[in-house]
């Protein structure tokens, strides 16, 4: 199959578009974690936390949802065969809400006020998901940090990032990676490979780019939400793509 790269418009990389207003931004569980290991790192969760820090503020209103591989691999249990699917998805669960309040911790300590909401019923460190509640959290200036994913077995927190980025009326879903940008082959494996700037769903879904599951790019994709693929790990970043700084690749229907 023949891959065509897509170019984007004759824009340089420091262009902006202005910044956005309400963005939802989805971690991994790895963002916690120093790479290779497990658990949660003080020294990477003051580094995630500062970057936030960094990037709100000015009217910015910024959701945040926490995966949970750096504790848990639900699909991965499952996949054994030792654990029935359901249990190692609520198992995963578990750990996005065990980021989540380690990360309002973070923010805590950077000087930003937070709130912890989730998908399962977990009133003793969390608020439950409610979407005008939500709402009057953006009002008062506040980070949500959302956890738990959907609240249901078999979908992942992509899949949940695209629903609350929809439900919450975001403008784009920034989904932070350790990659610049989405490739046309795994440029750790293929030096050949070229780096997307501007790309469709419909080419992604195509070509099983893995840009997120294909639930959450369907649903992107019906709500022409856009999605920015980009690299957290450079200092600044986060504060670059929600002042609208074209960087990583751009995602669109």
């Amino acid at each position: 199959m023949k891959i065509v790269v897509c170019h984007a418009m004759p824009e340089t990389a420091t262009t902006h578009r202005g910044r956005y207003r309400r963005v939802l931004l989805k971690l991994s569980g790895e963002s916690f974690a120093s790479k290779g290991s497990l658990g949660i790192q003080p020294e990477e969760l003051a580094s995630i936390s500062a970057e936030i820090a960094a990037a709100v503020g000015d009217g910015l209103e910024m959701a945040v949802v926490v995966g949970g591989g750096n504790i848990v691999r639900g699909a991965r249990l499952a996949a054994d065969g030792k654990f029935d699917q359901s249990t190692a998805d609520y198992m995963g669960m578990l750990g996005t809400v065990i980021n989540g309040l380690a990360l309002k911790q973070g923010l805590t300590s950077a000087g930003i006020e937070s709130r912890v909401m989730s998908a399962i019923h977990v009133p003793s460190v969390a608020e439950s998901f409610i979407r005008a509640r939500a709402m009057r959290h953006f009002e008062k200036g506040r980070v949500i940090i959302l956890v738990a994913g959907t609240g249901n077995p078999y979908f992942t927190t992509d899949t949940c990032a695209s629903l609350r980025a929809i439900e919450l009326g975001a403008e784009v879903l920034l989904k932070a990676t350790k990659v610049d940008g989405i490739y046309t082959a795994d440029p750790q494996r293929d030096a050949t490979a070229t780096r997307y700037e501007t790309l469709r769903f419909s080419q992604a879904i195509d070509q099983k780019l893995g840009v997120m599951d294909l639930t959450a790019m369907t649903m992107c994709m019906e709500h022409a939400l856009p999605v920015i693929v980009f690299d957290y790990k450079v200092p600044g970043n986060i504060r670059r793509v929600v002042d609208g700084e074209r960087i990583g690749t751009l995602v669109t229907a």
